[in-house]
């Protein structure tokens, strides 16, 4: 336990200190040299400081996040959520991460609400999406579909994108804490390695399903989560 806690820690360390030399340094310089820049360059800085600023608050909101899953303390409020307003809320904010990059939502019209805690769907699809754009081709597109079906235990979504393949032997491995896959480019995107494990976790809490293939240039991650059934939730609030 000791040994994992000081490599949580030495991990972090060093994904917390890049985005922070990032934003002190280009601050350092705009307030230095303010006056020579061209307008040109201060909106690239200001933007890398912007674009900074959001890796370390998602950095933190995955750490506490792990925190939380290693201490038994994430608390899920699970009822009924609609699928399709948060994928919409999600593509929008991740759009303006990845303005090169284009989002098709494909939610069928049979779609049925799901029983989540509608925070942490927010948050694993968050998670997906925002992998799914980090890792495509430029100017590539990004899918997130579900499967139409009136009378089906669970909700499948997938989402896919068109970018390098990950090996079928680094399935499983790609779940895992600060695991990240080595290939030429996850050697040029920065990451933590926390956010599918992130993921898999709170889909297992939320009594869903996650999986991942990798083919012909194409990955697409499919997360199978329960259907709201009213009339189930009721009887159990009943027997409680």
């Amino acid at each position: 336990m000791d040994n994992e806690k000081n490599d949580f820690i030495s991990t972090v360390s060093h994904e917390l200190r890049t985005p922070l030399t990032s934003i002190r340094g280009f601050s350092q310089t705009l307030l230095g040299s303010w006056d020579r820049l061209d307008d040109e360059s201060k909106k690239k800085f200001v933007k890398i400081i912007e674009e900074q600023s959001n890796r370390l608050i998602n950095l933190v909101e995955n750490m506490l996040s792990v925190s939380k899953l290693q201490y038994g303390n994430e608390n899920l409020i699970l009822k009924e959520v609609a699928v399709k307003p948060v994928i919409e809320t999600v593509i929008s904010l991740v759009k303006t991460q990845y303005p090169d990059k284009n989002f098709e939502m494909k939610i069928s019209s049979s779609t049925q609400n799901i029983l989540a805690d509608k925070d942490k769907f927010h948050q694993i699809m968050t998670n997906l999406i925002e992998n799914a754009a980090k890792y495509s081709d430029d100017n590539s597109t990004i899918t997130i579909e579900t499967d139409p079906c009136e009378n089906c235990e669970y909700v499948t979504l997938r989402v896919t994108n068109s970018g390098i393949e990950i090996k079928e032997e680094d399935y499983d491995k790609i779940f895992t804490k600060f695991s990240r896959i080595d290939n030429p480019l996850t050697r040029k995107v920065q990451g933590s390695g926390l956010g599918l494990f992130i993921t898999k976790n709170l889909v297992d809490k939320m009594n869903g399903k996650i999986s991942v293939r990798s083919k012909n240039h194409q990955t697409t991650f499919e997360v199978l989560l329960p259907v709201a059934n009213i009339e189930k939730q009721a009887r159990a609030k009943c027997s409680q």
